[in-house]
């Protein structure tokens, strides 16, 4: 689905009337070259001006203050309310506020957007191989589903999520340490990785993502099916891609309560 005259993503799912989302891509905006289209990064080398009237255009779409983090490939959720800076380092965001949009960027990972059936609270997380690995059985998803568990005094069986655009599994490729660490804290995710030259793999991390919110009791799953269409890799009209072009724009996927 599309948002207005922009060639955005609306999720396609049975989330309840008082929450929205939405995931960029690179339609409208101001940016030129490598960054051409809405980028929303201003850690990547484009203009700051040109990034700011970005996010201004996607704050007058959605509607709400969108906030932004300083993602770092970590586990944190940043709890968030009409005080919140940007800027905030974490790689997630959880509120159960009304007008606040939880914000993730995005040109490779995977993100990932929840909220609980009855709409009570919504949190977005940047999952990257590294968060979505995390330690010790927890990672980015882990945390993101259980702070919003707390915040909204649900249980994981009643949230809902969806994956957004990201690398494709046919593009995605790890070596042999990263394949060992997802398999040696589960091993049903061994048929997540196929074989692709001496100790390299290609990795499917929407199927990965799928199998860590199931194991959560998470049921409810929707988006990125690992299909050509949601790789940002092959998409180059479409998404930016930091694997592909090393130097890149991002995509932001938000959620929100309205009242």
């Amino acid at each position: 689905m599309q948002i207005s005259e922009f060639d955005w993503l609306v999720p396609d799912w049975p989330a309840p009337p008082n929450v929205r989302a939405l995931c960029t891509s690179r339609s409208g905006g101001q940016s030129i070259g490598r960054y051409a289209g809405l980028n929303l990064g201003l850690h990547v080398g484009d203009d700051p001006h040109a990034v700011y009237s970005n996010r201004q255009q996607l704050q007058a779409a959605v509607g709400v203050r969108a906030v932004f983090l300083n993602q770092v490939h970590g586990m944190h959720i940043a709890a968030i309310d009409a005080q919140s800076p940007d800027g905030m380092e974490a790689d997630g965001a959880i509120t159960t506020d009304i007008g606040l949009a939880c914000t993730v960027m995005v040109a490779d990972c995977l993100p990932v957007l929840f909220c609980d059936a009855q709409g009570h609270g919504v949190a977005a997380a940047h999952a990257g191989w590294r968060g979505l690995l995390g330690a010790y059985g927890q990672g980015v998803l882990e945390r993101a589903s259980s702070s919003l568990c707390e915040r909204a005094a649900v249980t994981t069986q009643g949230l809902m999520a969806w994956l957004g655009p990201c690398i494709g599994p046919s593009a995605f490729e790890v070596g042999e340490e990263v394949r060992a660490a997802f398999v040696a804290d589960a091993p049903q995710a061994a048929p997540c990785f196929s074989p692709h030259g001496p100790d390299k793999w290609l990795a499917d991390l929407p199927q990965l993502a799928r199998q860590r919110l199931t194991a959560l009791g998470v049921t409810a799953i929707y988006g990125n099916d690992g299909s050509q269409d949601w790789c940002t890799v092959a998409n180059p009209s479409r998404f930016f891609s930091h694997r592909r072009d090393a130097v890149s724009g991002r995509l932001g996927a938000c959620i929100w309560r309205v009242g």
